[in-house]
């Protein structure tokens, strides 16, 4: 169902983006209090204002420049109605003034190859430099463009409930189209995004959302049943309970944050998927009393450190115009940090996998380098043979997954073997 486009709805979009464009609290955190605040809003006037301002967050420099300098949350709006989501000057009309049309037609005409590189990529320009380098310009450009595409909706089947083609045929008779992943066994890929919250097979557990790429982290720390294993930065436990699911609910399975909100919220996916094998406990920090205790007993450690988040910017647009070239710098003496602790913490002949959901090198292969520099007692074991055990083809002696070649978010994951 189509909003009913009125200059009421469009008042809405432009309070929200007025919100956004501080950039004071993450984009989808400002958006979902604005629909608390405002419950009159229904359904498809929700998706309506959601999908306008996230369309100005995924491509604010071009946008900004269509504007021609006449930069108000108004034009980003009316320009990205017209160029990101195709509305002609007939459809905007319930908004657009007269005195409006001529400089619309001029936004909209403006073709994307008469822009600079990070304007056409919708880009910061420190972020556009550390990509061209790392990937070439031309598929900086199909990187770029993926990035300011939305997700789909991910979801992970619970193999302790259910199993993906059951799951797949109840879909199938409730009218939602949906597909097997390209990459995990356990992934399900939705063509739209239906409310899911009240759906009887997610109430039993019998799935998770999680994006495809980051099923794979599981299948590289490879837990066995009856392990000790710990997540390390469990947040909200999407990847804590696909390990507690791949141990078969048996063993012991820590999942340590520092966030007692995170962890809270683990507790209710939790109840739902089965598993009594977890223990969630808070730490202060990677160097916490709680962590010393285990050292040199896990069999495997799954790292999915603090990064910039620039993987996830179909889900989090904002993130590249908040992350800086400071930010990251500071982030990546933290990741260094938690993967020493986290190391310790593993057996001889044990596993720790690095991961990140980061495109940065030096969030992620230079910190796995300089890690096995000081630390010889690890070796790093060749992502891609671990991977053909699940059955899963993907090149590379570390996994690096890209929205335009994958169509995941983007990841990175290293595999570091200890010593027997």
């Amino acid at each position: 169902m189509k909003a009913r486009f009125t200059p009421a709805l469009f008042a809405h979009a432009e309070a929200v983006l007025g919100q956004l464009l501080g950039f004071d609290h993450p984009a989808d955190a400002v958006v979902s209090r604005y629909f608390r605040e405002h419950r009159e809003l229904g359904h498809a006037d929700r998706a309506f204002v959601a999908e306008t301002v996230f369309a100005v967050l995924r491509r604010g420099r071009s946008l900004e420049a269509r504007c021609a300098g006449k930069l108000s949350d108004r034009n980003r709006l009316l320009v990205a109605l017209a160029v990101t989501r195709g509305w002609s000057q007939r459809e905007l009309a319930p908004v657009l003034k007269a005195s409006e049309e001529e400089w619309l037609a001029a936004a909209k005409a403006l073709a994307d190859s008469e822009l600079p590189p990070a304007v056409r990529c919708d880009l910061p320009d420190w972020l556009y430099a550390r990509l061209e380098t790392l990937f070439g310009a031309e598929e900086t450009l199909a990187l770029a463009a993926a990035l300011n595409q939305p997700a789909p909706l991910d979801l992970r089947v619970n193999t302790l409930k259910s199993d993906r083609d059951t799951v797949l045929t109840r879909f199938a008779a409730d009218g939602i189209v949906a597909q097997p992943g390209a990459l995990s066994p356990l992934a399900v890929r939705l063509r739209d995004k239906p409310a899911l919250a009240r759906y009887p097979l997610f109430l039993e557990g019998a799935f998770e959302v999680q994006d495809e790429g980051s099923q794979l982290l599981g299948f590289l720390l490879e837990p066995k049943r009856g392990e000790m294993v710990v997540d390390f930065c469990a947040g909200a436990g999407g990847k804590t309970l696909l390990l507690g699911a791949l141990m078969r609910n048996t063993g012991r399975l820590y999942a340590f944050d520092v966030s007692d909100k995170r962890l809270a919220n683990l507790k209710p996916r939790l109840a739902r998927s089965g598993l009594s094998n977890v223990h969630p406990a808070r730490i202060e920090h990677e160097r916490d009393q709680k962590i010393k205790r285990l050292a040199g007993k896990a069999d495997r450690v799954l790292v999915d450190a603090p990064c910039s988040g620039l993987g996830t910017l179909r889900r989090n647009p904002d993130l590249k115009w908040r992350q800086s070239a400071e930010s990251v710098a500071e982030l990546t003496a933290k990741q260094a940090a938690i993967l020493a602790s986290a190391a310790r913490l593993v057996r001889p002949g044990g596993r720790v996998v690095y991961a990140t959901c980061s495109l940065l090198r030096e969030e992620n292969e230079a910190i796995v380098e300089a890690f096995l520099a000081t630390h010889p007692d690890f070796v790093l074991t060749p992502a891609s043979s671990v991977l053909a055990r699940a059955g899963i083809e993907l090149d590379g002696d570390m996994l690096r997954l890209l929205p335009h070649r994958h169509h995941t978010d983007g990841f990175f994951a290293a595999v570091l073997d200890r010593k027997s």
